[in-house]
């Protein structure tokens, strides 16, 4: 059995704490649902400045 492996895209700006709590409890989440140890579950959060996303044509550094 492979070691689970979850990747999350957000936009800058998230808080640490906020960071951490996510990764938190999606890593008590795949344990639970997958029934893999904690300690196998990788967490690799992508941040990206709001001028690289884009929702329905409109950047997100455009909108206030």
């Amino acid at each position: 059995m492979g070691m689970p492996v979850v990747t999350i895209t957000l936009a800058k700006g998230r808080s640490y704490e906020q960071k951490k709590q996510l990764t938190d409890e999606i890593a008590v989440t795949v344990k639970n649902v997958l029934g893999v140890p904690i300690e196998r579950v990788t967490i690799l959060v992508h941040e990206l400045e709001k001028e690289n996303i884009s929702i329905g044509g409109s950047l997100l550094s455009e909108h206030k």
